[in-house]
């Protein structure tokens, strides 16, 4: 989801900055742009002396130009730090009882996770993701539900199972978990 936003984004604000640059230095160079163009010469500032001074004396003006730049800020910080933020975690600090630790890569705790989720009795599909910090992980599933599955079986079958297994199997004290279970669709049945 997040590289998806960052490529969106970016080409957004690529294809805006390339347009706008083109467009100006077209019309610096001397080329003929459109009649609507507000710059159509090399002597053209981007603002006038008078459109600089234009809402000076109304009291709504700076404090909506501050406004907007605020939140302009706010928005560029948060899309900085989701940089920043790991979706996954890499991997899981396992005590080994020597003292040293060992680490547990992330990706395969999650395909053990979710290969035994898809072995229950009613789960069609099955995917894991581990978030959080390395000692302490939590789990987010996504089980796929059949037509025939009783929803709070499977769950307490995942949570006494395949959760339980993995918490052990790493040493965790616990091991939080959020489960998203959604219907798998089923075709009609023919009567004849």
């Amino acid at each position: 989801m997040r590289s998806t936003v960052n490529r969106v984004l970016l080409a957004l604000a690529g294809l805006v900055l390339v347009v706008v640059g083109g467009a100006v230095l077209a019309a610096g160079l001397g080329a003929s742009v459109p009649s609507w163009w507000p710059w159509d010469g090399k002597t053209d500032v981007l603002l006038s002396g008078a459109d600089r001074q234009r809402w000076r004396d109304d009291g709504w003006w700076w404090p909506t130009v501050i406004a907007v730049l605020a939140v302009l800020v706010v928005l560029a910080l948060w899309w900085f730090l989701a940089q920043l933020r790991r979706g996954r975690l890499a991997d899981v600090l396992v005590d080994s009882g020597d003292g040293e630790g060992a680490q547990l890569r992330g990706r395969a705790l999650e395909g053990v996770l979710a290969g035994e989720a898809e072995a229950l009795d009613g789960v069609g599909r099955a995917q894991a993701m581990l978030t959080g910090r390395r000692t302490a992980p939590r789990a987010r599933v996504r089980l796929l539900m059949e037509p025939h599955a009783a929803p709070l079986g499977t769950l307490n079958a995942f949570a006494d199972g395949a959760l339980a297994h993995a918490r052990d199997s790493a040493g965790l004290d616990g091991l939080p978990a959020e489960v998203r279970l959604r219907a798998g669709k089923h075709r009609a049945e023919r009567v004849s």
